[in-house]
């Protein structure tokens, strides 16, 4: 038997565990309708997911400012703010096309955020002219709401744990999931996602940073392998519905089945996802604070995998600009959100990083650099359109890397920070903190300055 004064002590020890449990993790389901002109939300479901949140309650307030959305989550009573994350959308790229112009469409999406205590009121924002934040979406929600989904998990082949290094709420939580993986091919996919992972943490500074992450994956069997690309006439339904041809570009690869996607990665832990599509042929894509994807069986996983988890992991804009791409650009030439490109070449976002003495903007071989660029990119037309074999476009870029490590790698300003004309798609009226940089070419220069900087505050958002 306990002595008496044992035993209210258990009991208290007992209600500090309690306390320092960790909520459950919500998740708001909605649609998001409209044009290039309107945009409007409709909720589909909330959903109350299997496993506690995986953050940092003492982080719950997003200090990045990063994203061309954001939503926020405060006590309805007491308007005090809980929880808040910057992001990006399918929808935010999508109203930015000629199709949007003609045509409204609907994408579904998500907010998930810690389970409060008291009914909230969620607000989604959106950036304005000027980058200040404007509210477009109010939702006001009972936690309590008997109505909450508690769906059954589907099928997603159990957790693997490629790396941990912590409790979750004190790490960075990357998941990596798998589509287009039948059963059979459960290892293949494993062996790709340990690749990828060390791929990652060979980056500075994700090298540097290594101990502050968990890695985790899942492979949901398909019923077949591979996944759509309609443009050469494949269509597969796959657990996860990833796709080449988004926007209609043949290397831009996505999935639109946000309620698939967000139920198989709810049995992770997990704050950031990258989906390797069981595929050879090039492509990928990455979206801020959404997923990120990339072909694992490509010759250049590597650039592919890293790069596409900047746009995903810390907000980073692609710095080339010779590709084509389905957006259509702003004549104004608006300062970007993300980090590493300015409108502003005298004073960038990343000035405490310059080069001392170096000129605004810095001159680079920029024509000489074009001209190569134009040409391949025209070569690179003619393979897809033939359908050639995929060893064909890994030889191209083989020797354009050759060519771009050569010219970018011996200018006059190679490796110095200053303000570089070309970035965020455009030729002219965006600059970049480097000449070479991952988000700008496929060499081996790896991140430039800015998106370094940019990828520490990040991670020092998430861990401890």
């Amino acid at each position: 038997m306990l002595r008496p004064a044992i035993r209210p002590l258990l009991l208290s020890l007992a209600a500090l565990a309690c306390l320092a449990a960790p909520p459950r993790t919500l998740r708001v389901d909605y649609g998001h309708t409209g044009d290039a002109a309107s945009e409007r939300f409709g909720v589909d479901r909330v959903v109350r997911e299997p496993l506690p949140w995986p953050g940092d309650p003492a982080k719950a307030v997003d200090t990045s400012n990063l994203g061309k959305y954001c939503f926020e989550v405060a006590d309805k009573a007491t308007g005090k703010l809980l929880y808040s994350r910057g992001f990006a959308s399918i929808y935010g790229e999508w109203e930015t096309t000629d199709e949007a112009k003609t045509l409204s469409r609907t994408f579904s999406e998500s907010l998930r955020f810690p389970q409060p205590d008291v009914p909230v009121r969620i607000q989604v924002k959106k950036r304005g002219a000027l980058n200040a934040f404007q509210t477009l979406w109010t939702l006001d929600l009972d936690p309590r709401d008997p109505l909450i989904e508690r769906p059954p998990a589907p099928d997603a082949g159990g957790l693997i744990a490629l790396q941990t290094s912590g409790d979750p709420a004190d790490k960075v939580d990357v998941l990596i999931l798998g589509d287009g993986y039948t059963l059979a091919e459960r290892g293949k996919f494993e062996q790709q996602a340990r690749k990828v992972m060390a791929f990652l943490f060979e980056q500075s500074p994700f090298k540097e940073h290594r101990k502050d992450f968990n890695v985790w994956a899942l492979c949901p069997p398909a019923r077949e392998s591979g996944i759509s690309r309609p443009s050469t006439g494949v269509h597969r339904r796959t657990p996860l519905g990833t796709t080449y041809d988004a926007f209609g570009s043949e290397r831009y690869v996505l999935t639109y089945d946000n309620r698939a996607f967000r139920d198989i990665a709810a049995q992770a832990p997990y704050e950031f996802v990258e989906i390797l599509v069981n595929a050879e042929t090039y492509g990928g894509g990455g979206i801020h604070n959404l997923y990120s994807t990339a072909s694992a069986g490509n010759s250049t996983i590597g650039y592919l995998f890293v790069h596409e988890f900047g746009h995903h992991f810390a907000g980073l804009a692609d710095e080339y600009y010779t590709s084509d791409v389905a957006f259509t650009p702003s004549p104004t030439r608006p300062e970007p959100w993300e980090p590493n490109a300015t409108a502003d070449p005298k004073n960038p976002k990343w000035k405490p990083l310059l080069t001392p003495g170096v000129p605004l903007p810095t001159p680079w071989r920029k024509d000489e650099f074009e001209a190569h660029s134009h040409a391949y990119q025209k070569e690179r037309k003619a393979i897809r359109a033939a359908n050639k074999p995929e060893a064909e476009m890994d030889a191209l870029f083989a020797r354009e890397k050759v060519f771009e490590t050569r010219l970018l790698g011996t200018d006059t300003h190679s490796g110095q920070v200053g303000a570089f004309e070309g970035a965020n798609y455009e030729a002219k009226g965006y600059f970049r903190s480097q000449e070479d940089c991952l988000m700008f070419t496929r060499d081996d220069a790896g991140f430039c300055a800015a998106c370094r900087a940019a990828i520490e505050r990040v991670i020092g958002q998430y861990a401890k």
